[in-house]
């Protein structure tokens, strides 16, 4: 079967250039006279044109009430929004519209159509970078998981940073800025960024914004300069938008099975370092050639190294517990009801009562648990012996067997305070580690001297050792310094048979002169 186009062609070669004449080439062609017409005016044929379009009498009545529907859309969240099936329903039910459905839709794509934003191409000088957080699935000891996604891109070059967290806050926002900044070996002079709460407290008009703390904390140390996006306006740092989906299909697909988020993260730097042979659509080089422009148009990395954390105030409650990001963590007993600062780092928390760290919990990511720490409670113990084998903060409190020995030695040498003195050893641990007090209660049972005191002296003499040598390195101003030896003769003028040490120095004076005459003497003629 031959397509129309060979037919077409075939007609105006046999008129136009063999000559055939238009009723012939009807007759053959069984085509219509205006038909031959316009295949001999255009060399292929022009399509369908419609002069005017069609006109439509019944959705004429209810388009400017779809218009007005989609126009107020615009306020709306997005996932309230109308679809077009929506209007076609609300237009029969409130307007009686009795058109069809298909129309409807027409109108709303044309709408739609015209009214899309149209966003400007931006430029991206070297040294710029965008941040963002997305979010991932994975799969941890076999269980899935989200985790947060912090992305740091330079647009530039292409390179890419990506890290996963537990979730996203505050002390994981500044712990990807650091890591960011030591794997791309500088810091970016600006950065854009969304209208997060983590870096602001509130919108001002156009992109003035009050700042965070924690963010100008972070912004001192490296000194870079900041860029908020408009509000609604996330085209402004489209880079870092686009490869977080780029970095999800590629380095997180398959789902990922991991023992531990870091290893993830090994994973996933060793994925951006490799990113860096490919090259982006439009770029003249690979994203490693186009990164060294970057690097040179860095910041330098400040000396001192920026601790990622996130401090607040809190007080302590009555069974001595700070609750911190939904997680309850246990100070020493003294300090209950009393203002403590919790600060809060990727690794730890760390509580303190005015200048003095009281007590240090490593970080939990979940929700809702609480972290005791047995020795806080041992001094409150030691009043209300009764509660000690009740104690929620001792269930898990797993101690060698010695201890069970020492306490049953003690209960039966002193039934009615022997948990008391028990207590009483155990509180050595707040000074010294339990392997060393271990130690100490072996040779304490081992030599039958089982109280307190004796215990602690036993543990405080074992700790006790020779000042050692003060180490040079990292001083070389003090290798030069020479003490001269002491000459220990100068003391004998200490004793009482001795010229003092003023008789001394007269004396020496007294020879200085004599020698002084003898050399004139012999100088005159």
């Amino acid at each position: 079967m031959r397509s129309d186009m060979e037919e077409w062609k075939e007609v105006r070669q046999q008129v136009l250039a063999n000559g055939m004449s238009k009723r012939a080439a009807c007759a053959k062609y069984k085509l219509g006279w205006h038909t031959l017409n316009k295949i001999l005016a255009h060399a292929e044929p022009p399509g369908y044109r419609q002069q005017a379009a069609r006109p439509k009498r019944v959705l004429a009545s209810v388009l400017p009430i779809i218009h007005e529907i989609l126009a107020t859309d615009g306020k709306a969240p997005k996932k309230q929004r109308h679809t077009a099936k929506r209007i076609f329903e609300r237009l029969k039910l409130e307007y009686g519209y009795l058109g069809g459905k298909t129309v409807v839709e027409d109108a709303v794509r044309a709408w739609r159509q015209t009214h899309q934003e149209v966003f400007l191409p931006l430029s991206h000088p070297p040294g710029e970078a965008q941040v963002d957080f997305g979010e991932a699935t994975i799969r941890q000891g076999g269980v899935e998981r989200k985790v947060a996604l912090f992305v740091m891109t330079l647009p530039y070059s292409g390179a890419i940073f990506i890290q996963a967290f537990p979730r996203e806050c505050t002390e994981r926002f500044l712990e990807g800025h650091r890591r960011a900044f030591e794997f791309f070996g500088g810091v970016s002079h600006r950065i854009s960024y969304d209208n997060s709460a983590i870096a602001v407290i509130e919108v001002l008009k156009g992109r003035e914004r009050k700042l965070t703390k924690e963010f100008l904390r972070l912004q001192s140390h490296y000194l870079f300069q900041e860029h908020f996006c408009l509000v609604r306006r996330p085209n402004e740092k489209g880079n870092v938008e686009r490869l977080i989906g780029f970095a999800r299909r590629n380095f997180l697909v398959p789902v990922p099975d991991v023992a531990s988020i870091e290893a993830l993260n090994e994973r996933l730097r060793e994925r951006c370092v490799a990113d860096r042979m490919e090259r982006t659509r439009g770029k003249t080089a690979q994203k490693e050639e186009l990164l060294r422009e970057d690097q040179a148009a860095f910041l330098p990395l400040p000396k001192q190294m920026f601790e990622a954390r996130r401090v607040v105030h809190r007080t302590v409650d009555s069974q001595s517990l700070v609750r911190f990001d939904d997680n309850d963590y246990s100070v020493p007993v003294q300090y209950a009801h009393r203002q403590i600062t919790a600060v809060a780092t990727v690794q730890d928390v760390r509580l303190v009562f005015e200048d003095r760290l009281v007590a240090k919990h490593l970080r939990c990511w979940e929700r809702k648990r609480t972290f005791f720490e047995p020795i806080h409670y041992l001094a409150l113990l030691e009043r209300k012996q009764g509660g000690f084998d009740y104690a929620r903060p001792l269930e898990k409190w797993e101690l060698p067997a010695c201890w069970a020995l020492l306490r049953r030695r003690l209960q039966a040498h002193d039934p009615q305070h022997g948990t008391r003195s028990y207590i009483r050893v155990l509180r050595v641990l707040e000074r010294f580690s339990l392997t060393q007090l271990t130690a100490a209660v072996e040779y304490a049972l081992d030599i039958d001297v089982i109280d307190a005191d004796s215990i602690r002296t036993i543990v405080e003499h074992r700790s006790d050792r020779p000042v050692e040598l003060f180490p040079l390195d990292g001083r070389p101003h003090l290798a030069q310094v020479r003490v001269e030896t002491t000459d220990v003769s100068s003391y004998q003028a200490l004793r009482s048979d001795q010229p003092s040490f003023e008789q001394q120095q007269q004396q020496q004076q007294q020879q200085q002169q004599q020698q002084q005459q003898q050399q004139l003497i012999e100088v005159i003629p």
